[in-house]
């Protein structure tokens, strides 16, 4: 039999906490391999760790500076070669999710297309760690480099992903602090006709604040999946917060469906996240006008509104954490310092974007410690498909700032 269909025959039928010694078994027999190592990043996307059998026995590998590390940005294969033994690191990813990287060191230079080959086990090795976390903690424990609190615990299990890649468009989407996050949260779905993206930044602190968050996010997925319009999706998450918090504790919600085929928009905007476009190299800001938050009085109706994407337009979403940040003088970070940022990380493809603002941002603080959570999660719109349209809503308003 062919070794390829071997070795991904393997991959599907070992119980998913054996991913990795099975893995390591197959290439060692039938491609001599020397060792394979599987590299989990962690949830700040700024190191890799070494799944093994007991969490935290092994210091993790900085994405910044290392050969793996570039694997992992570029999501390209690198190379360090050590006399005649060469090691390849190659990007573990599924539908443009980044979950790490396969390292796998072989005793001499193979051919290509034995790469090619083993590009093709991380791939489907990817695949089988997307379904394994529902079995196991093996791969969630190797990702992280220290303790999650419960407040954080509670809402990385409440994303989506970090990244999702299709024809049309390429999202991703960063939390800091990635292990004390608590109220900040987004969420996505795409069929063949519909991308729904929600942004969320609920009030308060700790476990309290994801609590808050897990009850609006799920109530905003049982009315998306009910099939009902935006603003009725909108409408029915006020009504389960405003029934449980009774006004004290509400969401600021930015909900967004765009149509595959046109390119159009509805938009419901209930004291949103912020939306900056960068179109043609200038970052402008998309105003929308704005509702009440989600849960604030009972029986709120709510108003979608259109806006047009064009082929090429990238949109950053940004929680208050972000634009209301200060710096070590009090200073908040401003419209001006967003708009820069927006076009200074304009060639990185989507996934890298959020990590790279927030990065910046914290550097900005110079070792400050964060009043809040922040979130920034990046759209691309590549382009609609060929299906068919959507009616009509209200337009927006578009503001440009001048950063020359």
């Amino acid at each position: 039999m062919d070794r390829s269909l071997v070795v991904e025959r393997l991959l599907r039928d070992v119980p998913p906490h054996d991913l990795p010694a099975a893995l390591r078994s197959a290439l060692s027999e039938h491609f001599g391999a020397r060792a394979v190592e599987l590299l989990m990043a962690d949830y700040a996307l700024t190191e890799l760790c070494q799944v093994s059998t007991l969490p935290y026995t092994s210091d993790p590998i900085p994405v910044e500076g290392t050969a793996p590390g570039a694997a992992f940005v570029a999501q390209a294969a690198t190379f360090e070669h050590e006399g005649a033994s060469v090691t390849g690191y190659l990007p573990v990813s599924v539908r443009g999710d980044r979950l790490g990287i396969l390292a796998v060191t072989l005793p001499e230079e193979p051919e290509p297309p034995v790469w090619a080959e083993l590009d093709r086990f991380a791939e489907a090795l990817a695949h089988e760690l997307f379904v394994a976390d529902r079995d196991t903690d093996l791969y969630i424990q190797a990702r992280r480099s220290s303790r999650l609190t419960l407040a954080a615990e509670m809402q990385w299990q409440l994303l989506p992903g970090r990244a999702c890649t299709r024809a049309e468009f390429a999202l991703g989407g960063q939390l800091e602090p990635a292990y004390a996050i608590y109220g900040d949260c987004f969420d996505w779905s795409a069929s063949a006709h519909k991308l729904a993206v929600t942004l969320i930044n609920g009030m308060g602190e700790g476990s309290e604040a994801a609590l808050l968050t897990n009850l609006a996010v799920n109530a905003l997925r049982n009315a998306r999946r009910a099939g009902v319009a935006l603003d009725a999706q909108a409408e029915l998450a006020d009504q389960a917060l405003y029934a449980h918090y009774r006004g004290a504790q509400h969401v600021a919600a930015l909900l967004l469906e765009f149509d595959l085929a046109t390119g159009t928009a509805d938009v419901v905007d209930a004291g949103s996240p912020r939306l900056w476009r960068l179109r043609d190299g200038k970052a402008e800001q998309v105003h929308f006008d704005e509702q009440l938050p989600l849960g604030t009085f009972e029986d709120t109706l709510y108003t979608a509104e259109r806006f047009q994407a064009v082929d090429g337009d990238r949109f950053v979403f940004v929680s208050d954490g972000v634009y209301d940040a200060a710096g070590p003088h009090g200073e908040h970070y401003g419209d001006r310092e967003l708009a820069e940022a927006v076009v200074a990380t304009a060639d990185l493809p989507a996934a890298h974007v959020p990590g790279s603002l927030l990065r910046e941002l914290s550097t900005r603080r110079h070792g400050e410690q964060a009043e809040d959570d922040a979130m920034v999660v990046c759209l691309d719109w590549f382009g609609p498909t060929p299906l068919s349209g959507s009616d009509s809503s209200p337009s927006v308003a578009v503001g440009a700032v001048n950063i020359s």
